[in-house]
């Protein structure tokens, strides 16, 4: 079974952990699966709102405590393929 990429933006402000997760996102294939980690209260909105306009699917979230963590699974998305 293959492991989640993680990516860990901890430190990172608006909007560089969405230009970021963007950027992984495109060199991944589809269905596959990212875990990010994040500080940033700004990815609580950014990072659904991304997802829906990008298709990709938030598979899971926990924003109750930091680090935020957020697992996303590569939708298809024609704008990057």
């Amino acid at each position: 079974m293959k492991k989640n990429i993680v990516l860990n933006l901890i430190g990172l402000r608006c909007p560089d952990p969405i230009m970021l997760i963007r950027k992984k996102l495109r060199k991944m294939k589809i269905n596959e699966k990212i875990l990010v980690l994040t500080d940033d209260p700004s990815t609580k909105r950014d990072i659904p709102y991304f997802c829906n306009f990008m298709k990709h699917e938030l598979i899971d979230h926990a924003i109750n405590i930091k680090p935020y963590r957020y697992l996303l699974k590569k939708g298809q998305n024609l704008k990057e393929n």
